[in-house]
């Protein structure tokens, strides 16, 4: 072999050794840090969830236990990594209508569906179009229920129903405009006036379904209007409700608060099932005089859909990923685990009267496994919680 072949051999084996090289550190730029239009397969996909405050330990607790088991997004093999940041679902309506949440979540899971369905008119009118989807794959998905139920002293509860042979709210409207007192209602005069102990609906959205739970028993109807809000019978009925309301219950208020300060915090409550039934071992712990569960008849229920954003903030990774936790959230372990919660859980596979229940365990103090659902109100429509929250405004906060 000639010294120009040899020449000729080693320019070839040159070039092939730098082609390969070309390759090994393209492929590597992929597989490490992301460049403009790459992604990197090597980090997790983040995806951050807006929490409904009497949910969030449940799915905390599950988020945990998710990124645990490094759970992975079919498409990609990357891990999903999941966030949690609890937010009242009145506050969060205010900042996605005010586009001040940022950054913006990939997924929300509100207290009731109709937060979700406001949030859409509000951007419909700027877009034309929804950012929180009501049907195909990332339509919103009802992950566990709750409802709200009058939670009362047992020695309170007895005194209403000698009295008035049971509990609603024509009966607390009686008990909150008495003069006299408990004295007067059955009870004993030491107790004072009735202290009636609701969520400030401005500031929970516990308060404000509420307010719609009682226009329906006012009304006898699953469904209410503006003009039956707007009445000034009904406005002056639920303003002597509504005047009982004690210091603490005029903020956000918790079953916690009875559990900690006991009569001082109220009587009564139209209260989060799930809260109460999470709270009833510390009040009678605390407490001498136990809780009482009773069930209105029109039932106002939080739904808790699990429901994906759908703007351009974030990627079509981060949507998916987001359906792997709603999936994960929906398997029948999760879905026990919420029955240690207070919560109803949403599968059919998953018994309400399950070993671990509260129902089960509570039902010595009125817990029931089923509740009827003929009388749940209809979700109220964007003009009806307006005139709901300006009546409560002017009517009861500005008083």
């Amino acid at each position: 072999m000639n010294r120009t072949r040899w020449v000729f051999l080693i320019i070839v084996g040159a070039a092939i050794l730098l082609a390969v090289a070309i390759m090994l550190i393209a492929r590597d730029g992929d597989q490490g840090t992301a460049t403009s239009g790459s992604v990197d397969r090597r980090q997790p996909i983040e995806v951050t969830v807006i929490t409904a405050l009497s949910i969030e330990p449940w799915v905390r607790e599950a988020a945990n236990q998710f990124n645990q088991a490094e759970q992975k997004l079919e498409d990609t093999g990357q891990v999903v990594h999941v966030t949690i940041i609890p937010m009242d679902g009145l506050a969060a309506k205010s900042k996605f209508e005010r586009d001040e949440m940022d950054p913006v979540p990939v997924a929300w899971i509100p207290d009731s569906r109709y937060l979700t369905e406001l949030v859409n008119a509000s951007f419909k009118e700027r877009l034309g179009r929804d950012v929180f989807l009501t049907d195909g794959e990332y339509r919103g998905r009802p992950i566990a229920i709750t409802l709200l139920a009058w939670g009362i002293y047992e020695s309170r509860a007895q005194a209403l129903e000698s009295s008035f042979g049971k509990i609603d709210w024509q009966v607390i409207h009686d008990a909150a405009v008495n003069p006299d007192g408990w004295d007067a209602l059955g009870g004993r005069e030491e107790w004072g006036f009735f202290k009636l102990a609701i969520s400030n609906p401005r500031k929970n959205v516990s308060g404000l379904g509420a307010m719609v739970a009682a226009a329906g028993e006012y009304y006898g109807s699953t469904s209410i209007d503006p003009e039956d809000v707007n009445r000034n019978a009904f406005q002056d009925w639920l303003a002597e409700i509504m005047g009982s309301m004690s210091d603490l219950s005029g903020g956000t208020y918790t079953v916690q608060d009875l559990a900690l300060f006991g009569y001082t915090t109220g009587d009564a409550g139209q209260l989060l099932e799930s809260d109460l039934l999470l709270n009833m071992e510390g009040i009678q712990t605390r407490w001498a005089d136990p809780l009482r569960i009773v069930y209105p008849q029109y039932v106002t229920w939080f739904d808790f859909p699990f429901t994906v954003w759908m703007g351009p903030e974030t990627t079509a990774d981060q949507k998916n990923a987001a359906l792997v936790f709603e999936a994960y959230l929906l398997s029948k372990p999760v879905q026990e685990r919420a029955l240690t919660y207070g919560l109803r859980p949403e599968s059919a596979a998953v018994p309400v009267d399950g070993p671990d229940s509260l129902f089960t365990r509570w039902q010595s103090q009125g817990a029931q496994i089923i509740v009827p659902r003929t009388t749940a109100m209809r979700s109220p429509d964007r003009q009806v919680l307006q005139d709901l929250l300006r009546f409560f405004d002017l009517r009861v906060a500005g008083r």
